[in-house]
């Protein structure tokens, strides 16, 4: 593939930053070898912190030693610290088996971590777009994507979705404006970049098919566009086996994917991945090297001490517990619209995820409702406008079962089904 034709002016003018080459090739070599003179590393002797002990919710010590302590405290590579990325590659080859990963070319499967994927997801954005572009985003949509999309001055073409994933007829619909040939063309303005969630949609709960992903990922093929994978609720999948992802069949070498850890490890240490094509990669660890520099050290270090201890099998044994704990969730608040909601709403089973969809029945718009009167009676959702482009009225609210005791889970679905009862009256009476 050819990559420079995703790239925005700006993302093509960057280059490495010599003195951040410098940092990468003192921390590569090994201890005692190199006599550095030539980096602005301060002095780690100078910082009031030594080492440090952690405790697992099982009770078990972990040292963050003087060593590792120092690496947390000092700048690092850009791309991530060394030892990070490689545990990164390794899950991704793990999980997904990438066909990049065995690519001799330039498109070959490079990581790059960073703080959180929300960070990934932007630096990714702003490498790719410029004003007027058309971008295709799945609505309803993340509206973390929306809020970086829309001050960039993009034209957001929003492809529906239903309980299997992206709609293939509205992509083609939207699509059928173009002529695949177009691709090639510079001066087209021909989509080259389409965001999808990947696993438990933020709204939906919805994960994409295996089978809709080979359809969008064929269209992307003929139409020659990236794919943006955001897949931060990849390892809440509440099926028996995980559905697999568009990395795992990035044959091209068309997919940027975003990892989080926010979900599973930590949201406050700020640690996620970008997983795409060398080339564009390479890039995004440019736009790291004069902005943030590097995700932090510390949270970095502090991630691979709980990783390296725990080792693969425990990897997988936490995040299964992490999707059982989500699926009771799951359940407790299902069982509760079945039992409150059933004459006021509808949805879907979410497969994934930490969210209900719901559509309230005889609401036209849930904005005042979530906003106000759900909040008068002590219950707070998301109303579903906040999750569009344009933000046009919406008769659906999102329910996060993640944070509320069990508890209160039921406590809140009763209060909006007083609410929703209420509102028919006052409708039926007008």
């Amino acid at each position: 593939m050819k990559y420079a034709k995703f790239l925005n002016a700006v993302a093509k003018a960057r280059g490495a930053s010599p003195l951040r080459a410098l940092v990468d090739i003192q921390q590569r070599a090994v201890p005692g070898s190199l006599i550095a003179l030539s980096t602005g590393m301060p002095n780690t002797s100078c910082f009031p912190l030594s080492s440090a002990h952690l405790y697992t919710r099982k009770g078990k010590k972990l040292d963050l030693s003087p060593v590792w302590m120092n690496q947390g405290l000092q700048y690092t590579s850009s791309q991530g610290h060394p030892e990070m990325v490689e545990w990164g590659k390794e899950l991704q080859r793990r999980k997904h088996n990438p066909p990049t990963d065995y690519l001799s070319h330039e498109g070959k499967m490079d990581l790059c971590v960073t703080a959180g994927s929300q960070e990934a997801m932007c630096k990714t954005m702003e490498m790719l777009v410029t004003t007027g572009d058309n971008v295709l985003i799945e609505t309803p949509a993340y509206p973390g994507i929306l809020s970086i999309a829309k001050p960039m001055g993009c034209n957001i073409l929003e492809v529906e979705t239903d309980e299997h994933g992206p709609k293939i007829s509205s992509l083609r619909r939207i699509l059928s404006n173009w002529n695949p040939a177009d691709s090639s063309n510079m001066c087209s303005d021909i989509p080259r970049v389409f965001y999808t969630t990947s696993s438990g949609s933020n709204p939906t709960g919805v994960t994409t098919s295996v089978e809709r992903k080979q359809q969008v990922y064929q269209i992307a093929s003929e139409y020659d566009f990236l794919i943006l994978e955001d897949d931060p609720y990849y390892y809440i999948q509440f099926t028996e086996t995980p559905v697999p992802s568009y990395l795992s069949m990035d044959v091209d070498g068309r997919v940027i994917r975003f990892d989080s850890f926010s979900k599973i490890l930590s949201a406050g240490m700020r640690i996620g991945f970008a997983t795409g094509p060398q080339p564009l990669i390479e890039r995004l660890v440019y736009h790291m090297q004069v902005c943030t520099q590097h995700a932090n050290t510390l949270s970095q270090m502090i991630c691979l001490l709980i990783l390296q201890d725990w080792g693969q099998e425990g990897f997988d044994a936490h995040t299964e517990r992490v999707t059982e704990f989500y699926r009771k969730r799951r359940d407790i608040i299902l069982e509760s619209c079945d039992t409150w909601l059933k004459d006021y709403a509808e949805w879907t089973v979410p497969d994934s995820g930490m969210f209900l969809w719901m559509k309230l029945l005889g609401v036209q718009d849930t904005a005042d409702l979530v906003m106000q009167k759900a909040l008068d009676a002590g219950v707070l959702f998301a109303p579903g406008k906040a999750f569009t482009a344009n933000e046009a009225p919406s008769s659906y609210i999102r329910a996060s079962y993640s944070q509320a005791p069990e508890q209160d889970i039921d406590k809140g679905i009763q209060r909006l089904a007083a609410l929703l009862k209420e509102e028919l009256k006052l409708t039926a009476s007008v």
